[in-house]
Order: structure tokens, then sequence, then C-alpha cells
């Protein structure tokens, strides 16, 4: 069999390297053996079509992409047809470099992306002996990047109608602190809906995976609902407020963008239920990625949006830059915010909203902030009669 190392997963550009082991009983006569490495996108989907009122037929799609072809000639003889190998452990050692840029492997319902290592045999009138083995590749997709930190945002309206009678207005809008993810992750939904019609309306969100297969010039997708949460109804006249839901990703592929015969997207879709009217939707993209958000270096850009988020949707402002450290006495105890009744920072009213992510975290570290170490002012000033002292002289 072949091996392709203790390493089952790759990426592009690395090196392959592995061995075919084989175990003979008594000597053999070969004539060669090779190996071949083989990665391949392949999409296939039939469509049923008619040709008139008694006549149908059966359209085909099919396209496929080589992404990594390699041969090797591990054994050949030296001199004629053949050599002799004798009985005993015959070890051969093999490796290859992959192409820099490669497609993640995939697995969907009309089209795959697939690797693997083939070793073949063969022997003088005597069919050829096969061993495959399977890899898998993931290709980095870094979140790290302005493009997938950017905030996304969005605002759709509909007119709530039954029976061409007009029931008045619903408007969406929603908000994401960025556009790249990893599994694993919790998305913090930030939306507003209002409603002016006068029936109740149910606020949903979902995140969608699209699989798209493409061949000759013809597509075909392929849905699916990765995760979802549901709002409470909001009633005629009344507006409500997501301040922060928590979506959590499921392990799910990453997003798979250039490939040229199959797509893998993401979007969160945010849609209200409007009866006797088609919902209001509202999509977001998003890019689900291998390589985590960095705990540091990318803070100062995310916490500058997070403020963004928080003035929006009436969390309170926050400084875009530290300030100095404050004074103990400015530091409010929890006593007093007790007499006081409320918090100087006032948190929505959402009874589910989750206080552990990461635009409450900044809210805590900003209010509970300790006490300085040091006063940036001098507790007992000279008098205004001494002379200041030179520190060069």
């Amino acid at each position: 069999g072949a091996t392709a190392g203790a390493e089952p997963v790759f990426s592009g550009g690395q090196a392959v390297a592995g061995r075919v082991l084989l175990e003979l009983a008594s000597a053999v006569r070969v004539g060669a053996l090779r190996l071949r490495a083989r990665g391949r996108a392949h999409v296939h989907w039939t469509e049923s079509r008619s040709a008139g009122s008694s006549t149908a037929y059966t359209q085909s799609y099919s396209e496929r992409v080589e992404v990594v072809s390699h041969r090797a000639t591990l054994l050949a003889p030296d001199t004629g047809e053949t050599t002799t190998l004798p009985p005993g452990r015959h070890e051969f050692l093999f490796s290859f470099q992959l192409p820099p840029n490669l497609v993640t492997s995939f697995e969907g319902k009309h089209g795959s992306v697939r690797y693997c290592i083939k070793a073949t045999l063969h022997r003088p009138w005597v069919p050829a002996r096969r061993a495959r083995k399977v890899f898998t590749v993931i290709e980095p997709v870094d979140i790290n990047t302005p493009a997938l930190l950017a905030p996304q945002a969005g605002a759709r309206e509909k007119v709530a109608r039954s029976w061409y009678c007009n029931r008045g207005l619903v408007s969406l809008s929603a908000k994401i602190d960025r556009k790249g993810y990893t599994p694993g992750e919790v998305i913090p939904v930030f939306a507003e809906i209002d409603n002016s019609s006068t029936r109740p309306v149910l606020p949903r969100a979902a995140v969608v995976q699209t699989q798209t297969f493409m061949a000759r010039g013809a597509r075909k997708q392929k849905r699916a609902v990765v995760a979802s949460l549901a709002g409470e109804p909001v009633g005629p006249g009344q507006r409500a407020l997501w301040q922060g839901r928590a979506l959590r990703i499921p392990p799910v592929g990453p997003s798979i963008l250039h490939c040229r015969v199959l797509h893998v997207d993401y979007a969160l879709k945010v849609c209200v239920d409007i009866p006797g009217t088609s919902k209001l939707l509202l999509e977001l993209p998003l890019v689900i990625g291998t390589i985590p958000l960095h705990p540091f270096g990318s803070r100062s850009s995310s916490v500058g949006s997070h403020a963004s988020f928080l003035l929006d949707w009436r969390l309170g402002a926050l400084p875009e830059r530290p300030e100095a450290p404050p004074e103990y006495s400015e530091v409010v105890a929890d006593t007093e915010v007790a007499a006081l009744g409320q918090s100087p920072f006032p948190l929505p009213q959402d009874p589910e909203m989750s206080l552990e992510g990461p635009f409450f975290a900044y809210i805590q570290e900003f209010r509970y902030r300790p006490p300085p170490l040091y006063s940036e002012e001098d507790p007992n000033p000279p008098s205004g009669a001494m002379r200041p002292r030179c520190m060069t002289c």
C-alpha cells in the first residue's frame, strides 16, 4: 500500500512524502512500479427537459478540472523488459511538491474535490496490482485581512399587503462586525425591526451555505441552513432591537471561492415573516475561513468597529483611543451603582442577549478599570516661590 506520511492533511505548496511497501512471498518478475498523484474537481448533474407535449429528454452536464497531476516511476528494469525481485519486504520512497494554489477537499451532491495517490505494479502476463491512498487538502483562508474584517450592514423594507390592501410598512436593518469567521465562533447579530403594519411579524436569522456547480455554461445550486435563531414576535406599531443576538457557527467546511467548476459560499440571512405577504429578506455575505481572528494585532481595528456598532445601536459611546488612567475616586463602586438604581453604561433590556461577547467585555474593561499605580500629577506640588530646578544642570 501507499502511505502519504504521518500528517493526512496538506495545503498548496507543501511537500508530500511517503513510501510504497511491496511484500513478496517468492521471487517475482516485475515490469515496473509507477506512482501517480491526482487531484480533481468534478461536477455532474442531469436535468429533465420537455421538447413538446409528448416528448421529454434528459440533459446531462459534466465538467472536471485537474488541479494536481504528478507521475513518477519508482522501479524500472535497467536492461530488458523485466527485473526479478527476491522474496521479502521492499520499500520504495517517493516525494513531490504540491502546486501553490489548490482547492479544499469537498464532497457534495453534484460535485467533489478529491485527492489521491495511486501505485501500480506491472508484471508480465499478469493483471496489474494497484494500491490507492486518499489525502485531504485544506487551503488556508485567513480572515485577518481588511476585506474580511470590515463590518457588513444592510437595510430593506416592504409594504405588507392583504387582499390588495395596504397594511403598513415593515422595515429591517442589520449589521455584523465583520465578514470573516471561523467554525465555532459566535456571530453577534445587530438588527432593528420596525413594524408599522397592522399585523405581528416574526424576525429570524440563519447562516446559509450555498453550493454552486458549473458546467457547460449552466449552473446548479444547492442550499442548506447550517445555523439559525428565531426572535420574538413584533406586534403592530412596535419596534424590536437585536443587540448582539448570538448565532454560533457549527463545524462546516471553509468557503471555496476560486474553483472554476464549483463554489461554496456562505451568507447571513435575516428575514421577517409577514402574514399574507412574502417575507422581508436581508442577506449579508460571509466568508468561513481556516485561520481564526488573531488575539492581538487586530484588536485596535476591531475595537474601532465595535465602537461604531455601539454608537449606532444605542449602547453608549466608547472612546476611540484609551484615555489616561482615572483617579481612584472616579471609579464607580458597585454600591454607588446600586444606590443610583442604574448603570452609567445602561445595557439593553433583552433577556436573551449574552453578556459575554467582545462588545460587553470591552464595556466592562473600560468601566471597571482598576485604580492607577501612579499619578500623572504630583500630590504635593512645589510652592510658587520655589525656583524650579533644571534637570540638565
